[in-house]
């Protein structure tokens, strides 16, 4: 039973991948139903706001979710939200026995869906696969638990650690292939993050650019479903004006200041958030929480050295993704982060890899911080 258990729940895991371009703030679900050894039904959310993994799992199955097994990687929902409780719908269905993956830590949820349904007289199962469980929605996991939102600060970087020649040069550092990359992690964040200064110098999008994702991703993510991640600004001095790129494009744009200019007029869909700030710049710590309020559970951080810097320097960051180009830029160049002045080597921040991947000639590197 345990082996039948991961295989299906392995497959729910599949589906649930299929979302996570889509479904934020909502988390990544996946659900499969199986009665007599054999998949009759199965579904994942797609988007806020429509139907739960659950229900299209059910609408597929039909009649044969009667004495069935739904296996799901997220503890059903028990409340009334933009939808009905997937537990009500799963009870309804007569479905015999329920295996999550984990239970959801949502303080509307946190058991009582798997509650409601061994009240009903259903069987479940929880703790299947965990680990899968909790890289499925780690953004969405972590404001539950702690109310931050997960941030991963992506870096670019030559051999010797360089991110720009002296001049500010630095188009192009990594190859066409890292850059498809970014676009495809870009993609699955609820937001992007970065600084006044990076847009008044480069002037960039910040957007997920649909002909600029790898290809195989281009065939399960139509264009037309694109999911354009939150644009968040820092701009203490309100030097972003309704020229630059990030405020006009499609999607919301955040731009973060500590007055914000109630007389600009802005063409697209702008919101100047306040947020208090000193001389070293944005309260960082206050603003993530105040992200998190605001249903954004990941953070897919763009910027220079000094921003990467107080990230670290505050114990924020969750991942470190870093393209390494094999390049020398030399002694002049850039650095690729500002971090304080140490005194002894023990003190030097420490991270452990968790993956290392060629992505054209490039590297990829993701790390994890150990705090």
């Amino acid at each position: 039973m345990i082996e039948q258990d991961n295989i299906y729940m392995a497959r729910a895991f599949e589906l649930a991948r299929k979302g996570r371009f889509t479904t934020s703030p909502n988390p990544n679900v996946g659900c499969v139903i199986v009665r007599d050894g054999v998949i009759v039904g199965e579904g994942y959310h797609q988007k806020a706001g429509e139907p739960h993994a659950e229900v299209h799992a059910l609408r597929m199955a039909g009649d044969k979710a009667q004495g069935a097994t739904a296996y799901i990687t997220l503890e059903p929902c028990s409340h009334h939200g933009r939808t009905p409780p997937c537990a009500e719908a799963l009870i309804n269905a007569g479905v015999s026995r329920v295996v999550a993956a984990m239970q959801d830590p949502n303080p509307q949820v946190a058991g009582r869906g798997l509650y409601m349904l061994s009240q009903a007289g259903i069987e479940t199962r929880s703790n299947v696969l965990l680990d899968d469980a909790e890289a499925a929605n780690r953004g969405f996991l972590k404001r539950m638990r702690t109310g931050f939102p997960y941030i991963q600060l992506k870096l670019a970087a030559s051999l010797d650690g360089k991110t720009a020649l002296g001049s500010g040069e630095s188009k192009w550092i990594t190859s066409p292939a890292a850059r498809k990359d970014v676009q495809a992690l870009r993609a699955e964040a609820s937001a992007i993050l970065s600084t006044s200064s990076t847009v008044v110098a480069d002037d960039p999008s910040l957007t997920v650019r649909w002909k600029e994702l790898p290809s195989d991703i281009q065939q399960i993510y139509p264009e037309e479903q694109v999911r354009q991640p939150i644009r968040i600004v820092l701009d203490n001095h309100n030097r972003v004006t309704p020229e630059h790129s990030v405020t006009q494009l499609d999607g919301e744009c955040w731009l973060v200041r500590s007055n914000p200019d109630e007389n600009a007029v802005w063409q697209g869909q702008v919101e100047q958030i306040a947020i208090p700030a000193d001389e070293s710049g944005t309260d960082l710590v206050i603003l993530m929480m105040q992200l998190a309020k605001r249903n954004v559970n990941s953070i897919w951080v763009e910027a220079g050295a000094k921003l990467a810097g107080s990230l670290l320097k505050l114990g924020l960051v969750d991942e470190l993704i870093v393209y390494i180009a094999p390049k020398l830029l030399g002694s002049s160049a850039r650095g690729l982060v500002d971090f304080p002045p140490l005194n002894a080597l023990i003190d030097a921040p420490k991270f452990e890899f968790t993956e290392v991947k060629q992505v054209g000639p490039d590297l990829r590197v993701r790390l994890r911080p150990v705090w």
